[in-house]
């Protein structure tokens, strides 16, 4: 506590006037600082918590899916779309996230000719996406029936893309499906909306 030592320290009304509005500016400031500090932490939090639970974001790794996506790019998936024929998915594959295209759904039935020709119930696929049509290397007997609750992919670099034709990559299951991509986030010079052609 201060003490005075002559009359001409003690405070005037105004200075003390001023030095209290000084002290409450302080605390108000202080007050507020951590309130927007709060609410930005929060706001934080709930960006994460979405973008976990239903649109997640996934780095591209690899070659497979290339010329469509290529390695670093940047992707938005959507846990709450259903993948279509067309669509690309972000999948789970020994504990690798993959993408792939959904080429066929369950009950249909898939054919692949020599050449590299994609049919889905007997009707052949028209694949704008690819650079170049190849069988690749595959060990599965064609034609192939998809059983329920799974679907046949297939990478757009059909050459290089270990996918659904390989016995033990095999069909994808409901539970290994991440979410359907959706939209490209970076690099930000290249279209941002992921389309499918089938829709």
């Amino acid at each position: 506590m201060h003490k005075f030592t002559s009359l001409d320290q003690i405070p005037t009304a105004e200075q003390f006037r001023k030095e209290l509005n000084r002290r409450r500016y302080r605390k108000q400031f202080a007050a507020t600082l951590k309130n927007t500090f709060l609410s930005l932490m929060e706001a934080a939090a709930a960006v994460i918590l979405i973008s976990w639970l239903l649109l997640p974001v996934v780095r591209v790794t690899g070659t497979s899916m290339e010329p469509t996506l290529s390695g670093n790019q940047i992707v938005l998936c959507n846990k709450l779309k259903t993948a279509n024929r067309g669509d690309i998915i972000a999948l789970y594959y020994n504990k690798k996230l993959l993408l792939k295209r959904v080429i066929a759904v369950a009950g249909d039935t898939v054919d692949l000719d020599e050449n590299g020709n994609v049919t889905v119930n007997g009707t052949l696929l028209d694949e704008p996406y690819l650079t170049e049509t190849v069988r690749g290397e595959c060990d599965i007997e064609f034609p192939y029936t998809v059983k329920d609750n799974r679907w046949f992919v297939m990478g757009d670099n059909r050459a290089s893309s270990v996918d659904s034709r390989y016995s033990v990559f095999g069909c994808v299951p409901d539970e290994n499906i991440l979410g359907v991509v959706q939209f490209r986030l970076y690099p930000f010079d290249q279209p941002h909306q992921l389309v499918n052609p089938n829709a």
